[in-house]
């Protein structure tokens, strides 16, 4: 019996996993475009920070929806299972990317060659994905988050 619990709480932790990666890529790509944009131009960081969030749902979004739409699913059928199963866990990463963003002295301040930037870049998509687990965790056992679109990434 412990090895079935033992095994639906390593599947479940591999799909948190799974849902937690997955998810902090879509975010990543819009993250990074909308903090290089606003950091390379000069925007306040109330600017820079209001981009990168705005790219950073609407990359997840699309890296979410985009399999389920080749998996023949209607765009708006996809799109609102994307809201539903990816909208807390968008959050939750964009919220601790942005804050340590923004805790990094210098980090909003640099241009695209100093190693501050490249590292604040990557600690902050870390402090993304340690917010985002636990959310991703929390949704899949209750049946919600990545669980309403797993079947059809693997379909």
């Amino acid at each position: 019996m412990s090895t079935n619990t033992h095994t639906s709480h390593g599947a479940a932790g591999n799909m948190a996993l799974s849902a937690t990666l997955h998810c902090l890529a879509g975010c990543a790509i819009g993250e990074i475009i909308g903090v290089t944009i606003g950091t390379h131009t000069g925007l306040h960081a109330r600017q820079t920070i209001t981009l990168a969030s705005i790219l950073s749902f609407l990359s997840g979004y699309s890296v979410s929806t985009w399999p389920l739409v080749k998996a023949k699913l209607s765009f708006r059928k996809a799109l609102r299972l994307v809201f539903a199963a990816d909208t807390t866990s968008i959050l939750a990463m964009t919220i601790a990317d942005n804050l340590t963003i923004l805790v990094i002295p210098g980090a909003m301040d640099k241009n695209l060659v100093h190693p501050v930037y490249w590292l604040s870049r990557v600690i902050s998509l870390t402090a993304a994905f340690a917010a985002g687990y636990p959310v991703n965790a929390y949704l899949l056992k209750r049946g919600k988050g990545h669980a309403l679109t797993h079947h059809y990434h693997h379909s």
